[in-house]
């Protein structure tokens, strides 16, 4: 069986043959890479699975505008320096040194909620394998370090475009919604109760629909249609009230106005079919 089969199988990841292979050419040749595509289209995914098929550790960061330097290098444990100075016993590596010494992949999920100092403190680690702590001095990377970041496109709310200096450390894998049918199958596999066949199929298409229509800002991802099939399996088939709870949370209109993501709703509802297949953007 070979690795892209291995991974699709093992992990249960539905198609996606032609990123997984991109990103498995540039992890074997020891490239960092950049997962981008919007949300619930399985970035995180995809690189936890890759780091399990590399049979490294993974250290796991989760991105926001808080996120500061020291959390993502390490620091000095203060009572310790204060009994006994800045000596290495006293370091507690952040996720960024554990990773280099561990020789481990370093999955930064949603980097570019990031803040630009964090960001910046990647470079001599994507560069050289090599980070300067003060008081404690050079950390090296072990062999197998690796980086896999992930971000959403910067038209997201509480994103901000990487600097071209840390873009140039990357390679860049884009992943973008999948068909129906693979979408379809994505739910059949995540539903927890049993939906029908028929309600898979609505719930896809009503999902889909939000993406295609233009007074949608932000559409919704497949994960919305999991929500809605399993809801609609617990309300009698009824994906009208299932699109109803599930889906406000998870799109955004251009123009919000009281009642309008109701009477949007009501419209695809009318508009999709079990066998319609409406294209996203």
């Amino acid at each position: 069986m070979s690795t892209l089969q291995i991974l699709q199988d093992h992990h249960h990841i539905v198609g996606r043959a032609r990123e997984l292979t991109a990103l498995l050419a540039c992890v074997r040749a020891e490239r960092h890479v950049l997962l981008e595509g919007p949300v619930g289209v399985g970035k995180t995914a995809i690189a936890r699975a890759v780091a399990d098929a590399l049979g490294r550790g993974l250290v796991r960061v989760d991105g926001d505008g808080r996120y500061s330097e020291a959390r993502l290098v390490g620091q000095f444990d203060p009572p310790m320096v204060l009994e006994r100075g800045y000596v290495p016993e006293a370091f507690r590596p952040g996720p960024l040194v554990r990773a280099m010494q561990e020789g481990a992949v370093l999955l930064l999920n949603e980097l570019n909620r990031m803040p630009e100092g964090v960001q910046n403190v990647l470079l001599p680690a994507l560069d050289e394998g090599l980070v300067y702590v003060p008081h404690y001095g050079a950390v090296r990377a072990a062999p197998g370090f690796l980086v896999l970041a992930t971000q959403n496109p910067a038209e997201f709310v509480a994103t901000a475009d990487l600097s071209e200096a840390l873009l140039d450390r990357f390679e860049l894998v884009r992943l973008d919604y999948q068909g129906a049918d693979e979408e379809a199958q994505i739910v059949r596999q995540e539903a927890r109760c049993a939906p029908s066949e028929a309600i898979i199929r609505e719930a896809v298409n009503i999902t889909r629909a939000t993406r295609a229509d233009a007074r949608f800002r932000r559409g919704a991802s497949v994960r919305a249609a999991v929500a809605i099939a399993d809801l609609a399996a617990q309300l009698d088939g009824d994906v009208s009230r299932a699109a109803e709870l599930a889906l406000p949370t998870r799109v955004e209109l251009v123009e919000e106005r009281s009642g309008d993501l109701q009477a949007l709703l009501d419209e695809l509802k009318k508009k999709s079919s079990p066998m319609s297949t409406a294209t996203p953007r």
